[in-house]
């Protein structure tokens, strides 16, 4: 009942959708090329053989899919893999980071006639769901048209949990739904289990699994013009957060001479705007969005850049993962973990909880109780390399860890796919399992 009400609501309140399309546009939050996408009409032809689709909310999701859909191409010569997200910011990621034969289109709104659009022209083989993305609509048409459905790295913050728990009759039916949940671990297992899910299984955290991000060809240069200085890094900023990092730069630098900060803004678009800042406050700027070099009385570089981010682990001493400064829920520690760096974050980490802690307990990360820890913290690392060391060469053996985590998803979805058409999924055992 809940569940036809929310796509009637959905159906009649097309004008009031469009709407806010167009106001996404204007604000550049929607590709105004392709908001076609939007509702639900192509912009590419389906290729022959098996599809898979597979859909995340933003960049960290779809960034740590990388490496599963990799592997599902390597399998299957005649497999492709449809990635569907709703920003343009992982829009632009992707189609420099996607592999051949996996290929990227805005996922629609979650009005039927638009989402019945969709699945009609791709009539995908499976769908795999990244993390917490749960569309009614999405899932009613594709369970109607006899599509599997698996959500992958399945978690839930406790508030959305608990507003779940409250909307039980949309709830229950719309959980049930998912052929298979594989959660990042017994908690988020548990939570879809009293949802409603039927067939639960703990993967562990595909983030941690994530290959190290591509390599960029222009690190020798900007190594050249770095000349062996101090460099800690801010990376994906949001608003809110540059200024502390500013002012812990003014605060170090007078301690350690030479010391470069650069911050990498989430949105490159920001770029112009932080520079304005650090230029009140005394500090000389590079933009890399205008092709400025670091030069030796450089105290900040501005990496207002798509697709560069390894970039900057790479030469950075020591690795801020911003988002957790302000309610954003911080991004993904695991990212840096794979370059030489010691790496810290602040208090709010909810989209990434079960690795923040598992790097904490494990000293392969440092969590701040705020930004007036950002600038004592990073004091204290710079003076210390063999803290720095150990810090980092316990985030690579993390990572080096999380193989066995692909393993298990692959595992768990293979019956699931094309290669493995005559397996029974409903054979397996049901329930959490660890």
């Amino acid at each position: 009942m809940m569940l036809s009400l929310y796509q009637g609501v959905m159906t009649l309140g097309a004008p009031a959708i469009e709407l806010f399309l167009s106001r996404r546009v204007e604000r550049g939050k929607e590709d105004r090329q392709r908001l076609c996408e939007r509702r639900g009409v192509a912009g590419l032809p389906r290729p022959d053989g098996e599809l898979i689709w597979l859909h995340a909310s933003s960049v960290g999701e779809s960034v740590a899919a990388l490496v599963l859909i990799q592997q599902l191409l390597e399998a299957a010569p005649n497999r492709h893999v449809l990635v569907t997200t709703g920003t343009v910011t992982s829009a632009r990621m992707m189609a420099s980071r996607l592999p051949d034969r996996a290929f990227h289109q805005f996922v629609p709104v979650d009005r039927p006639a638009w989402v019945r659009r969709f699945l009609d022209h791709w009539r995908p083989d499976l769908a795999l769901i990244m993390e917490s993305e749960f569309w009614p609509a999405q899932l009613v048409h594709a369970h109607t048209n006899g599509i599997p459905i698996v959500l992958i790295n399945a978690r839930m913050s406790d508030r959305s949990f608990s507003r779940w728990r409250l909307a039980g009759p949309l709830a229950r039916p719309l959980f049930s739904i998912f052929d298979l949940v594989l959660a990042t671990n017994a908690d988020q297992a548990s939570r879809f289990t009293a949802l409603g899910a039927a067939r639960v299984q703990i993967s562990g955290n595909l983030k941690q699994a994530a290959r190290a991000l591509p390599f960029e060809p222009d690190a020798a240069a900007l190594s050249d013009q770095i000349a062996g200085r101090m460099v800690w890094f801010a990376a994906s900023t949001h608003t809110g957060e540059d200024a502390p990092v500013l002012d812990a730069h003014l605060t170090l630098r007078d301690e350690h001479p030479g010391l470069l900060a650069v911050i990498a803004p989430r949105h490159p678009h920001r770029g112009p705007e932080i520079a304005a800042m650090a230029r009140e406050r005394g500090l000389a700027v590079a933009l890399r969005s205008a092709g400025e070099p670091v030069l030796s009385g450089t105290d900040l570089y501005i990496a207002d850049t798509l697709g560069e981010m390894a970039l900057f682990f790479h030469i950075a001493d020591i690795v801020f993962v911003a988002g957790s400064l302000v309610p954003v829920g911080g991004h993904n520690p695991a990212e840096p973990a794979h370059f030489n760096a010691a790496i810290l974050f602040g208090p709010l980490m909810s989209k990434n909880t079960e690795i923040a802690s598992e790097m904490t307990d494990r000293e392969a990360a440092i969590r701040l109780t705020g930004a007036g820890d950002l600038a004592p913290t990073v004091d204290a690392l710079l003076k210390d390399q063999a803290r720095r060391d150990l810090l980092a060469q316990n985030a690579r053996r993390y990572v080096e860890d999380g193989a066995g985590i692909l393993e298990a998803i692959l595992e768990n979805i293979a019956p699931y796919l094309a290669d493995h058409a005559d397996d029974h999924p409903a054979d397996h055992p049901a329930g959490p399992q660890s």
